[in-house]
């Protein structure tokens, strides 16, 4: 398949798509795409020092400190609440790591990247980011029985990719912009890109959006989602690409309980055994490079390698 033009309010935006048939993931699954790679771009920890940490105790320090750090978490840690995360961290689990009972804030900082991290059992949120929080990485992490969202973004956030999460087990996925009366704080902010997720029969908010423009929902594999797949709402503008939905009566629509309508365009995806979808309006150009791979490639793609323990780090 050749190169096909988006028409997003207005803008030609070429998207090249791979043209073979093999179930091969084109810019690999190490690889930072999307909304993260703008504004300078997404490093964590870069070059600092790297500590592995084995308790509550001492995860916690880590991620409150103030300095640069790239952080390893070894074993299980169990603890409750939210954990602060302070600029310029990347958190990455070794093999078998797990945050059990608690979840990490990411609250007006920025920089910070979370990898190969099995969050189970939280009692607020796995993953909060609010208060204007910029340039954000969460990748290659499993969620399963929490309390509330997986992965909500909120309050401003900007400049963040979600890819290769797989979320199972849990209701509330992820939710983007709070609350309907918050247009001042997050309108031309809340840019995301979800790519290559596995909703794993998990409920509802995948994601549901309020506000950004556009946030480019691109790739993720959606199995028996019981609720809804993606929700545009409140003048939110969202694109739908190259997904695979299967056996979701709901995969994408506009508004979602009180909240008003947003825009949806949904380009190339595949609905298996699900409904039709619901569409309107048009959606701001994406700014980025990326390479979306066949819809129909993605249920064997992202099933092989989403989630925590399918990369090497």
């Amino acid at each position: 398949m050749g190169a096909l033009p988006l028409v997003l309010a207005g803008t030609v935006l070429t998207v090249t798509h791979n043209a073979s048939a093999a179930p091969v993931q084109t810019l690999g699954i190490t690889d930072l795409v999307g909304w993260g790679t703008q504004n300078g771009g997404t490093s964590g920890g870069g070059s600092a020092a790297t500590t592995t940490v084995t308790s509550a105790s001492a995860l916690t320090s880590a991620l409150g400190s103030t300095a640069a750090a790239n952080i390893r978490v070894s074993g299980t840690i169990s603890c409750s609440g939210m954990l602060r995360v302070r600029s310029n961290k990347t958190i990455i689990g070794n093999s078998g790591a797990a945050i059990v009972g608690c979840g990490f804030n990411v609250n007006g900082d920025r920089n910070v990247i979370i990898r190969n991290l099995s969050f189970r059992n939280w009692n607020d949120d796995a993953i909060n980011v609010q208060e204007s929080a910029t340039n954000i990485w969460i990748d290659h992490n499993s969620f399963s029985n929490g309390y509330d969202g997986a992965v909500d973004i909120k309050r401003g956030s900007d400049f963040i990719t979600v890819s290769w999460n797989r979320v199972f087990n849990h209701d509330k996925s992820m939710l983007l912009g709070h609350s309907d009366s918050n247009a001042s704080q997050d309108t031309g902010h809340l840019r995301v890109t979800y790519h290559h997720n596995w909703f794993d029969a998990s409920t509802q908010r995948h994601p549901r959006v309020r506000f950004g423009n556009p946030v480019h929902v691109y790739n993720n594999y959606y199995n028996s989602n019981s609720g809804y797949g993606v929700a545009s709402t409140e003048g939110a503008g969202v694109l739908v690409e190259a997904n695979s939905f299967e056996n979701v009566d709901d995969p994408f629509h506009l508004g979602e309980a009180s909240s008003g309508p947003g825009t949806l365009v949904a380009r190339n995806n595949l609905l298996v055994n699900s409904g039709s979808g619901q569409t309107g309006g048009s959606v701001r150009a994406i700014p980025y490079s990326y390479t979306a791979d066949p819809a129909a490639n993605v249920k064997s793609i992202v099933t092989a390698n989403a989630g925590a323990g399918r990369i090497s780090v």
